[in-house]
């Protein structure tokens, strides 16, 4: 890592240089979006620990939880398995108040020369611990005051307090009063019913950033499955992939380990054909209501694999076209 001008905020710029996981490479070389935000979250991550802010002293010591809240990125040119990707990180000037934004660029190696692959924003704040396994209090940290919550509650929310549900239910189909709330058979929609395991988790107790990114991904899965476009479907009878130009995520409220969370996946627009854009909203019940937790965008193209090394974009046939739409193409 190098570190570079400093900011008015006190933080410098830094430069990561990281590996996309193996994990990721999921069709061909490619790497998914969620992997390259996984890339995103390292060097943000790093960026604070070279300014003397790693997580484990801020949460071994002060009793501070690093969290990230908020996510953009626009994919401009796809990451491979084994390139290297240099990850610059800047404090934003546009900040909104209460959390630490900073501008990342993404870097790859092309043909001798650096191409730049992806840019966005990511928002981090510090939450101060009250989990019940770590009884002393905590005493948090002068520097980081502005940034620092006793709760993560934020952004503008579509909770449904007293909607009169039943308690907590198992992983799948949302019962009848859930479906209703949430207003699941209106619209262009997609709902799906899931227990927040401890391994989406971080700080004993939340659902961190990254737990949501697998969701929105899980999601996405199941809702084309559901519409008879699964991604194995349209890879093997069309040799079509999904392709994420844009994604965001922001965290609104906390869901813990172990709540129920219904996830709406909508289709909101259909661009000429070519890419389709996608809201996902997860609600916690609590209380017999649903808590707004988490809200995303994601926008869809499909590309056709030419080869092992090359894709190119193609415009939506009949039968995904009316898929998206929520209707049985006609023969």
């Amino acid at each position: 890592m190098t570190l570079h001008h400093s900011d008015t905020t006190g933080f410098d710029c830094t430069h990561t240089k990281v590996r996309p996981r193996f994990e990721g490479c999921n069709i061909c070389t490619w790497i998914g979006f969620k992997h390259v935000m996984y890339c995103i979250e390292e060097a943000v991550v790093d960026h604070f620990r070279a300014h003397g802010f790693g997580p484990r002293e801020l949460y071994e010591q002060k009793g501070l939880c690093l969290e990230i809240v908020d996510s953009s990125v626009r994919i401009l040119h796809a990451l491979h398995i084994d390139d290297t990707v240099d990850i610059e990180v800047v404090p934003s000037p546009k900040t909104p108040d209460g959390v630490l934004r900073v501008a990342v660029t993404l870097t790859v190696p092309r043909d001798g020369k650096p191409l730049k692959a992806v840019t966005g924003y990511v928002d981090v704040l510090f939450r101060l611990d009250d989990s019940v396994v770590t009884p002393q209090p905590a005493s948090g940290e002068p520097r980081l005051a502005p940034y620092t919550c006793t709760r993560i509650r934020r952004g503008p929310q579509r909770s449904i307090p007293d909607a009169g549900l039943a308690t907590a239910r198992q992983a799948g189909n949302p019962p009848l009063d859930v479906r209703r709330a949430l207003a699941a058979d209106e619209g262009n929609r997609f709902v799906w019913q899931w227990r927040v395991p401890y391994f989406y988790c971080h700080f004993n107790d939340r659902l961190q950033h990254s737990g949501y990114l697998r969701l929105m991904e899980e999601v996405l899965d199941l809702f084309v499955a559901e519409r008879g476009i699964s991604i194995r479907t349209l890879l093997e009878n069309k040799k079509w992939i999904p392709v994420v130009p844009q994604a965001s995520l922001q965290i609104l409220d906390e869901a813990m380990m172990e709540e129920t969370i219904h996830t709406v996946f909508t289709v909101e627009d259909i661009f000429k054909d070519t890419t389709y854009r996608s809201r996902m909203d997860c609600y916690v019940e609590r209380h017999g209501g649903l808590v707004h937790t988490a809200t995303g965008l994601i926008t869809h193209g499909y590309a056709v694999v030419e080869n092992r090394r090359d894709w190119s974009l193609v415009t939506f046939d009949a039968e995904v076209s009316a898929a998206l739409r929520g209707r049985q193409c006609a023969d």
